[in-house]
């Protein structure tokens, strides 16, 4: 394979370099990075692995969760307002696309752009996640027996997702450019920039309306299989969020002439513009007040999550006087109760912890 590969003249960052001095872990780097990507070991970023082995230890799949009782909800006229249908439909409309163009990205762009192999092993596992993301909302969109083609086209058809939609090709469109190459400061400024807009916008704000709205109707006993569906999810996107995050603040420290006030500014601008175009989904998908939440208190919420992103990649924050009227959603991330699957049961399943299972009883 070795005689292969060097008659086939392989070149770029993965050139194989016959006779060259074994890697160091100091020759290692998030981007640009010209050692052997193959270079698993020695570590430089642990981060990186420890979250890797995280998500290996909380897997799971869309159908071992029971959706008899959201399917017999679905059916009954009576069983749920057409607000509350609406909210379904819409969350499941623009999920479905949004972990669409995620997993594209990562496995289209963001792998190629990231030169280090303990982050790579990481983007793999979240590849897979992505996957196991779409397959979730297939599989209560199948369960429901919904109008699939209503549901996978509200990105074109519904104003509200598709602006969200539009705004995340936009800055991530760079990403998978195939003639897109880092190497120069202005294309890692690119690049850099696009990954806040990834991370930071689309995976740290957009999600989070729907994610209150569909684990809302959960707590109050109303489509609870589609919410833990969610639940799920939203535990992952959560990790996502902070490997994201490290990424960002490790290219910031390798590389902190790309981190000028001009492109600070725009990341700035950049946040309150998602800011922006949530809320409008908010109130696109809750004209009205139900569940206990209404589209105003939605705004202090993604003020409040706007402001805590900005710290996390050293900005100052935006929004004045704002807290988060929704503390319930960080007890939904923890997910530190017990689960019943199939013959077994949970003991404990928690972010960054393997399932603990007993003998069923």
């Amino acid at each position: 394979m070795l005689d292969r590969a060097i008659n086939q003249g392989i070149t770029g960052l993965e050139e194989l370099e016959m006779g060259a001095a074994r890697i160091q872990v100091d020759d290692k780097r998030i981007i640009n990075c010209r050692a052997d990507l193959n270079q698993l070991v020695p570590f430089k970023y642990q981060w990186a692995w420890e979250n890797y082995l995280h998500a290996c230890a909380n897997h799971w799949m869309p159908n071992e969760i029971n959706m008899a009782a959201d399917v017999a909800l679905w059916k009954d006229p009576n069983g749920l307002t057409e607000d509350e249908r609406t909210i379904i439909k819409r969350n499941l409309g623009f999920f479905s696309t949004a972990d669409s163009l995620v997993a594209n990205n990562l496995v289209l762009a963001v792998y190629r752009h990231i030169t280090n192999p303990e982050c790579r092993q990481y983007l793999l596992r979240q590849a897979f996640e992505e996957a196991l993301h779409t397959h979730a909302y297939q599989h209560v969109i199948e369960s429901l027996s919904m109008d699939e083609a209503e549901v996978f086209n509200m990105y074109r058809e519904i104003p509200a997702v598709a602006r969200k939609a539009a705004w995340s090709i936009k800055y991530t469109k760079s990403l998978g450019d195939p003639t897109f190459s880092t190497g120069t400061v202005e294309n890692d400024q690119r690049l850099l920039r696009d990954l806040i807009a990834f991370y930071v916008i689309f995976e740290g704000i957009f999600f989070y309306v729907g994610f209150t709205q569909i684990l809302s109707m959960g707590r109050r006993n109303k489509m609870s299989g589609t919410a833990e569906q969610f639940q799920y999810i939203l535990r992952d996107e959560s990790m996502h969020l902070n490997f994201g995050i490290d990424v960002i603040n490790q290219i910031k420290i390798e590389n902190p002439h790309l981190w000028t006030e001009a492109l600070q500014q725009e990341a700035i601008d950049m946040v309150r513009e998602g800011v922006d175009l949530e809320y409008t989904y908010a109130v696109d998908t809750m004209p009205r007040g139900i569940l206990g939440l209404n589209a105003t208190m939605f705004k202090e919420y993604l003020q409040y999550i706007a402001n805590r992103r900005l710290a996390q990649i050293g900005l100052p924050a935006q929004y004045a006087n704002v807290s988060n009227p929704f503390p319930w959603m960080s007890e939904m991330m923890d997910l530190k109760k017990e689960k019943n699957f199939f013959e077994t049961r949970v003991t404990e399943y928690q972010t960054g912890g393997a399932l603990q299972w007993d003998d069923a009883t």
